[in-house]
């Protein structure tokens, strides 16, 4: 029987089997808890994040205080656009890391579009 933790990394290594970030398109990798929720740019090439955003960060800290958490994955999505931005990048292969696109994950993915991205 299988259990709980088991199936969550088996859905997680059935999406990444099918994705691979490089230098000149990255993966847009999410990650959410109950209260916060993490985006970050990595090449898998070299095994390095190239940027990474959070609720947590400094400058998302005070534009998400009193947001509801779908708003503040919105503007974490921009945040990490922004970021991509000023680093040269304009495209981005999207890893959802297990969770279904919806939701908080969904909101992040559209954040990141309006911020210029492109999937």
């Amino acid at each position: 029987m299988i259990g709980n933790k088991d199936a969550r990394w088996r859905r997680k290594m059935r999406i990444r089997r099918k994705i691979h970030g490089s230098a000149q398109r990255p993966r847009l990798s999410v990650f959410r808890s109950n209260t916060h929720i993490y985006a970050q740019l990595i090449d898998d090439d070299t095994g390095m994040t190239v940027a990474a955003v959070s609720t947590m960060t400094p400058g998302c800290r005070e534009k998400t205080a009193g947001a509801g958490r779908k708003e503040a994955a919105k503007i974490v999505g921009g945040a990490i656009a922004e970021l991509a931005k000023a680093k040269g990048i304009d495209k981005v292969v999207f890893d959802r890391n297990r969770y279904r696109f919806h939701g908080r994950v969904k909101e992040l993915a559209e954040g990141a579009r309006a911020g210029g991205l492109e999937f």
